[in-house]
């Protein structure tokens, strides 16, 4: 009963033949089963994340890359602490994305994205990403539109190179709506262990609530491919979106089939009498 109460709770590809719906609506799951058996599910998939990369880091072949995308508050952070805390830490690497250094601008807008890619057998996350280029600046009017549409190919192109030299990539846009936005941002206001994270510019991109809504969908619309799909992840309940986001890596691993490889014969041979 408890696996039926959260089977339709899964994670589905943007198509982008489809109208992308980022609406408040849009933010908040349906049928959300009882928070107890919504906690025991999500804790089994973070249970069965650890076992897969056990076997991920051994087999070596592949690296997971897990891109999250999503306004200010919408929970990267939460994702990172709680789904990626499933992982033994020496095989998860994490990279931010903040606005680009003076040596980044010098370089091209994927220059600094390549250089912190996952190596095989590691799982990485990007909190932030290079779609940075294709929304603030896009909203921001930080580049001419000849610059940043030419990026939405360019992005194709470079998450088709990842993906046909063993990297796995999935990108979640943590949706949430205005009004829980809002609150989370109060309670940064509020809580003396949180206001630091309060920004000038958090003001300014709810001013541009709809200009980034435009970009999103664009962005999701223009960059969600077979070897590189969107997932908008449902976001004002933190709960739901753990175990989406969880569930969709126990699918994405499960899938790749990740195998112990066997001992090397001569060390086999070489450590017979040792037991």
């Amino acid at each position: 009963m408890r696996d039926a109460a959260v089977h339709h709770l899964r994670l589905k590809p943007v198509n982008a033949a489809e109208k992308i719906r980022l609406g408040s609506s849009a933010a908040r799951a349906s049928l959300v089963p009882d928070r107890a058996v919504l906690q025991q599910a999500t804790d089994s998939m973070l249970v069965r994340l650890t076992s897969l990369q056990d076997a991920f880091h051994a087999d070596g072949r592949r690296a997971l890359l897990l891109v999250l995308q999503g306004r200010d508050a919408s929970g990267k952070d939460g994702v990172i602490r709680t789904v990626y805390g499933a992982f033994n830490p020496t095989g998860v690497h994490v990279a931010a994305f903040g606005p680009p250094t003076p040596l980044e601008l010098r370089h091209d807008f994927l220059w600094r994205v390549h250089h912190v890619v996952p190596a095989h057998g590691m799982i990485g996350v990007f909190n932030r990403s290079h779609y940075e280029d294709v929304l603030a600046v896009r909203v921001r009017k930080l580049a001419p539109e000849s610059e940043w549409r030419a990026r939405y190919e360019q992005i194709n192109a470079f998450e088709k190179l990842l993906s046909e030299s063993g990297v796995v990539v999935r990108k979640c846009m943590l949706h949430v709506s205005r009004d829980e936005q809002h609150a989370r941002l109060k309670a940064r206001l509020e809580d003396p262990r949180k206001n630091w994270k309060f920004r000038l510019e958090d003001l300014g991109d709810r001013e541009r609530w709809d200009d980034y809504t435009d970009a999103y969908r664009e962005a999701l619309t223009q960059c969600s491919t077979k070897q590189a799909p969107w997932y908008v992840v449902p976001s004002d309940d933190k709960m739901v979106r753990n175990f989406l986001i969880a569930r969709m890596l126990v699918e994405t691993m499960e899938a790749l089939r990740p195998e112990y490889p066997l001992m090397d014969p001569k060390v086999k041979e070489a450590a017979q009498g040792f037991r």
